[in-house]
């Protein structure tokens, strides 16, 4: 039967912490495959927010949400053109501190132009505020990309960081193919039931 895909996976941890309702994060919104995980997951009387750089991504989103709205089944949702490192100012009061889910899928939007690539410094400033944003016993998801040029770098720089993060904070676990270094894998954070 072989494991799951880093991005089943993914989706099975967040399956497994996130109710109807809830509000949930896509950090990088790419193709809008993760955004409407989300959407479906948390229903009409959820909410998503999606950030890209990139308003092809945007768009993108957009049209493969677009099943869910003529159905009745899209959450209330926030497109945001901007830095996932920004997030915390788009997200509303209400859910600051309360969001169930925040995935992240680092490296560039597939069939676009391959140069415009998430960065370490911005990347870690986003895991920063999106964990600041989680509820208690929310679940942060990071897909790495090794592969590709700059990827190794950031993918190394998000490791240091979960290395260096309290347990008080949350638990980072991996989830990654030994044999095959330059694969895409998972980190995943749990935050602490407790606050601090």
């Amino acid at each position: 039967m072989g494991f799951l895909s880093v991005l089943s996976t993914a989706h099975q941890w967040i399956r497994e912490r996130v109710s109807p309702g809830e509000a949930v994060i896509d950090a990088t919104a790419g193709n809008g495959v993760d955004t409407r995980f989300l959407a479906e997951l948390v229903g009409p009387r959820g909410t998503v927010y999606a950030f890209d750089i990139q308003e092809a991504a945007l768009q993108a989103t957009r049209n493969r949400l677009a099943p869910l709205e003529g159905e009745g089944r899209l959450p209330a949702l926030q497109l945001v053109l901007d830095s996932h490192e920004r997030m915390a100012a788009h997200v509303l009061p209400k859910h600051a501190g309360g969001v169930a889910a925040v995935m992240f899928n680092l490296g560039y939007l597939p069939g676009a132009d391959p140069s415009v690539i998430t960065k370490p410094d911005s990347s870690i400033a986003a895991l920063s505020e999106a964990l600041a944003l989680l509820k208690p016993g929310g679940i942060l998801t990071c897909v790495l990309y090794p592969g590709h040029p700059g990827g190794d770098d950031e993918a190394e720089a998000v490791m240091q960081w979960c290395a260096a993060l309290p347990a008080a904070v949350g638990q980072a676990v991996v989830y990654r193919m030994v044999q095959k270094p330059a694969a895409p894998y998972l980190i995943a954070i749990e935050r602490s039931r407790k606050r601090q």
